[in-house]
């Protein structure tokens, strides 16, 4: 799947290209916010025994960053957008007696269709290749990550250029199903006083798949609506 969707979008890049009325490409950088993830309690070893847990935990969101470069060729108000991203997002899960950090790093391919609604005001929407780099837990949790079965996310977003800058706010959803994962949430167990029962959860069941929203800045290198230099009468820009 992968090679496929690589390969669809380098043939459908080509292919645009040589019918495109403009041409631009430049580099972009941003923050994000990540959301999602859930870990669901099994057991949890107390008082010397192995106690079912019913604790389910949901972390905070923290701000990430991203950056990569892009592409936009424009037909009219129409316009096709590959770009190719570097994203690390972080959320941090606060069990019963740890904090653990949950970080994910991301090489992202997104291939975009979007119209120009209005001026310089463009919405889009496409689906987004997603490899995952690396995935961890930074306090307690041993287990490898496995964060996804599918690399594909779907987005949709809005932008707005004035000049060569444009800034660009959009959502990325996982189309990853759900895939729990069993992991040792280690040191997270207390005994409620007075009682037999527990709070909190070693043995637990975790769902890695985060969704993200994407506040991006970016800078045309080159445009040819503002260099004009395009051959008349063709379709290629060198």
């Amino acid at each position: 799947m992968n090679k496929t969707f690589i390969f669809t979008l380098l043939f459908s890049f080509f292919a645009a290209f040589t019918h495109a009325q403009e041409f631009s490409f430049g580099l972009k950088g941003g923050v994000n916010y990540a959301m999602g993830g859930e870990v669901q309690g099994l057991s949890s070893f107390v008082g010397g025994m192995d106690r079912y847990s019913t604790a389910t935990y949901n972390p905070d969101s923290n701000i990430g960053f991203h950056g990569g470069a892009f592409v936009e060729l424009k037909f009219g108000k129409f316009l096709v957008r590959p770009e190719v991203l570097y994203l690390s997002a972080e959320t941090e899960f606060n069990f019963v007696n740890i904090t653990s950090p949950y970080t994910v790093d991301y090489l992202m391919i997104p291939l975009l269709v979007g119209y120009n609604i209005y001026g310089p005001i463009d919405v889009y929407a496409g689906p987004a290749y997603q490899n995952v780099i690396d995935a961890t837990f930074e306090e307690n949790i041993a287990d490898p990550i496995v964060v996804q079965n599918s690399p594909l996310a779907g987005q949709v977003g809005i932008k707005a250029g004035v000049g060569r800058f444009e800034l660009d706010l959009r959502y990325s959803r996982s189309l990853a199903s759900e895939e729990l994962q069993e992991i040792d949430v280690q040191n997270d167990n207390t005994l409620i006083e007075g009682t037999n029962q527990m709070d909190g959860v070693n043995r637990a069941n975790f769902d890695g798949r985060l969704h993200h929203v994407l506040l991006s800045l970016s800078f045309k290198l080159f445009d040819s609506e503002a260099n004009p230099g395009r051959r008349s009468g063709g379709g290629c820009y060198f």
